[in-house]
C-alpha cells in the first residue's frame, strides 16, 4: 500500500509539471489540436486536486499559484508516509 501512494503522488506531480509547462506552451500560443486535447485531458485529470485549494488560495492577477500548492502538500505528504514506514 505504501508503494502504490508513492506511486500514485510521483503520477501526480508529474502531470503537475507537465499541466504547468503546457500551459505556457499554450499561453505562448502554440496551437496544436494535440497539444491542447492533452493540456485540457491533464487538467481534467487535475481538477480534484486543484478545486479544494482553489477555494482558499486567491489567484495573484494572471498567476495561479494553485499547482505550487498542490506540489507542496503532495510532498509533505510523501514524507510523511515515508517516515512512517
Amino acid at each position: 500500500m505504501k508503494a502504490f501512494s508513492l506511486f500514485i503522488i510521483q503520477i501526480l506531480l508529474l502531470a503537475i509539471l507537465a499541466h504547468a509547462l503546457l500551459s505556457w506552451l499554450v499561453i505562448a500560443g502554440v496551437r496544436n489540436e494535440t497539444l491542447l486535447r492533452l493540456y485540457q485531458s491533464v487538467g481534467m485529470m487535475l481538477d480534484p486536486l486543484y478545486r479544494p485549494l482553489r477555494r482558499v488560495i486567491p489567484s495573484v492577477g494572471m498567476l495561479d499559484l494553485t499547482p505550487l500548492a498542490a506540489i507542496i502538500l503532495l510532498v509533505v505528504l510523501r514524507e510523511l508516509i515515508l517516515s512512517l514506514g
